[in-house]
């Protein structure tokens, strides 16, 4: 049996810090909202060396950051359009993902299959697809073109009796998820002296002459208290405009919500790529690796409300599309799914009208009110991450706080020799075995998701050889030990969806069935264990607790 984790029987350490924090002030600002914008603005920030206090309402990135592709592109389909400027900018954006997280964004081909009676002939997208790639500086592979013969070989998954064709380009792809993605901002946030907490939410939000004034609430323990800030930055997403009005800041942007959907479902396809389409209603349509499962997706739905789920029109539209295409799934695949909005920008009074829909989600809008002195953010993605944190930081100048240059970069893995020293310890300890479907080893999806703490759980392992093996998924109790001590966990959901991605990869029943996985959450939560266990699985914990399901 692998060895037992740490009882962690009440708040995590880390968050009791990081709450200390929040109430010492006051600080020179005051981000509200953990997703990436709220991440990236929070490790730009601290990394200047200004004082500042991160409070996000749920868990880091349960939002619209836990509910994209995890694709970091350029989006090629914006040439159709002419937008040319936006498809460069995004390229670079998307390059400089690559360069500054080898381990993290990596370089992955999309395969993209073209049929009979699309608007363009692939050829002509072919062509797209090269000038597309000298936008993006060459940075990438070549894309290739694929006739309809060689398609049938190239990926047998495709049902490519209607196809004209296919061509071949790169993107970059989120290797860890999304969610995994934005704490590791959070984290380097906190590193460099950032409060950071989840589960915090704005009770109360003015400005007066000493500047805000802003009540806070920690909703685990139900106690609250004011903090005193000089800036504050609403990166609240798609709840950025509510906050923005009750606070009384000025704003030249608002938002609208379409809702995006994806299903998790067995792996298909042979090689780990994406496999992409047009949709029946001329869309493109992702089938992305996601570990060793796939996700299909995604929909586009205009919504009023940013809670939403997966309906079973979301389920008709993807499966409907993915079916005529792809060989190998049906209803009765689905492992999991996922639901999300994007916040697109528009200008106040500017109306959707004849704006291209999908155009929206490209871009971002900082709006600062220098009276209020406020900076908020629209919009934004993934794939352009770091510029949001560079323009915060710029926003934060006009105000009067330019911070200082950062001694190093506030963004990006360690360096090259950290990793050499630590690969070399891993295998020490027999860590480098063959790779998985994905094509690395245990090693390195340890230091993937771990970065300069990876060492640490190699130092659990040396401890306690048992805590090296896996207890659920490709998870260890070594693992789960570093990031119930050092992730700010506070439920169970924190850890299943968003600091791993057992929630997605892992249908329901044989999570909510798991004996180590309850077992580990009695060591984390303590005697909240079962309550927590209720929250996640609507489901009392197994009877068996010996009994290993996954």
């Amino acid at each position: 049996m692998p060895s037992p984790l740490p009882n962690h029987r009440h708040s995590p350490p880390l968050r009791d810090r990081q709450l200390d924090g929040l109430r010492a002030g006051p600080l020179d600002v005051l981000i509200v909202g953990g997703g990436i914008n709220g991440a990236v603005s929070a490790a730009s920030l601290a990394a200047r060396g200004l004082t500042v206090g991160l409070a996000e309402r749920g868990d880091f990135a349960c939002a619209t950051s836990q509910a994209s592709s995890n694709l970091a592109w350029g989006g090629m389909k914006y040439l159709e359009s002419g937008e040319v400027r936006l498809v460069r900018d995004l390229c670079r954006c998307r390059n400089r993902l690559m360069a500054a997280y080898p381990s993290t964004v990596r370089e992955i081909r999309i395969l993209t299959m073209v049929e009979r009676g699309f608007r363009w002939h692939p050829l002509f997208l072919y062509i797209g697809a090269w000038l597309y790639w000298l936008l993006g500086g060459a940075f990438t592979r070549r894309p290739r073109y694929i006739s309809r013969k060689a398609l049938a070989t190239e990926e047998p998954a495709f049902d490519a009796q209607n196809a004209w064709g296919a061509l071949e380009h790169s993107e970059a792809l989120l290797v860890d998820t999304d969610a995994r993605f934005v704490f590791g901002f959070v984290r380097r946030a906190i590193d460099a002296g950032a409060a950071c907490a989840n589960y915090v939410e704005v009770v109360e939000a003015e400005r007066d002459a000493d500047g805000w004034r802003v009540v806070l609430r920690d909703r685990v323990a139900d106690r609250t208290w004011t903090v005193r800030s000089r800036v504050l930055i609403n990166a609240a997403g798609p709840w950025a405009d509510g906050l923005g009005q009750r606070a009384g800041v000025t704003a030249r942007h608002r938002h609208v919500l379409s809702k995006g959907s994806h299903l998790v479902v067995p792996r298909l396809g042979q090689k780990q790529r994406v496999m992409a389409f047009f949709t029946d209603d001329g869309r493109l349509f992702f089938v992305l690796p996601l570990g060793e499962r796939t996700m299909v997706g995604t929909t586009d739905t205009s919504v009023d409300d940013p809670d939403v789920a997966v309906d079973e029109a979301d389920r008709t539209y993807l499966l409907g599309n993915v079916e005529k295409r792809v060989r190998g799934l049906d209803r009765a695949s689905i492992i999991a799914e996922r639901a999300g909005v994007r916040p697109l920008v528009l200008e106040l009074g500017e109306e959707v009208g004849e704006i291209d829909w999908l155009k929206l989600s490209r871009k971002h809008a900082i709006d600062v009110d220098r009276t209020h002195h406020a900076v908020a953010i629209f919009g934004g993605k993934l794939t352009d991450c770091l510029n949001v944190g560079d323009e915060v930081a710029e926003a934060l100048a006009e105000l009067g706080l330019p911070g200082d240059d950062p001694a190093s970069p506030w963004f990006g893995e360690p360096d090259a020799t950290l990793r050499q020293r630590f690969m070399a310890e891993a295998r020490a300890l027999g860590l480098d075995e063959a790779p998985d479907l994905t094509g690395v080893t245990r090693a390195e999806r340890i230091w993937r998701r771990h970065g300069v703490r990876a060492t640490t759980v190699l130092e659990t392992m040396r401890r306690d050889p048992a805590s090296a093996e896996p207890i659920v998924g490709p998870y260890c109790a070594a693992e789960i030990e570093q990031m119930a001590r050092e992730e700010l966990v506070v439920r169970l959901d924190d850890l299943l969806r968003r600091r791993t991605e057992l929630a997605l990869t892992i249908d329901r029943a044989t999570l909510a069935g798991h004996g180590a996985l309850w077992r580990a959450s009695q060591r984390i939560f303590g005697a909240r264990a079962a309550a927590e266990w209720r929250a996640t699985f609507d489901h009392d914990p197994p009877e068996d607790h010996d009994a290993d399901a996954a």
